[in-house]
């Protein structure tokens, strides 16, 4: 089991990303969230098979996006933490 929690900057909030991520992550089998940030960034925390978070932090990332992403990333930041026992759902605030 891996977690990745990834920041997003850019036009990502009030364009569907966070409803973007919650449907990547659960075809991918990942748990977790996204949430908008004060700041006007968007956090995305997914924890899963290492395959599956690979995958979606490809897919967060990725210029010019392959999945229909909504927004435009112009930059993020990328952290590995340990995974949350017991874990469930993927939710977007």
């Amino acid at each position: 089991m891996h977690r990745a929690i990834i920041r997003v900057d850019g036009r990502v909030q009030g364009v569907g990303f966070r409803w973007w991520a919650s449907e990547q992550a659960r075809q991918l089998g990942l748990v977790g969230r996204a949430e908008n940030l004060v700041d006007g960034a968007v956090e995305v925390d997914v924890q899963g098979e290492l395959d599956g978070v690979g995958a979606m932090v490809r897919r967060i990332l990725e210029q010019p996006t392959t999945t229909g992403r909504p927004g435009l990333v112009t930059s993020h930041t990328l952290r590995w933490l340990d995974p949350v026992p017991g874990a469930t759902g993927f939710r977007a605030y």
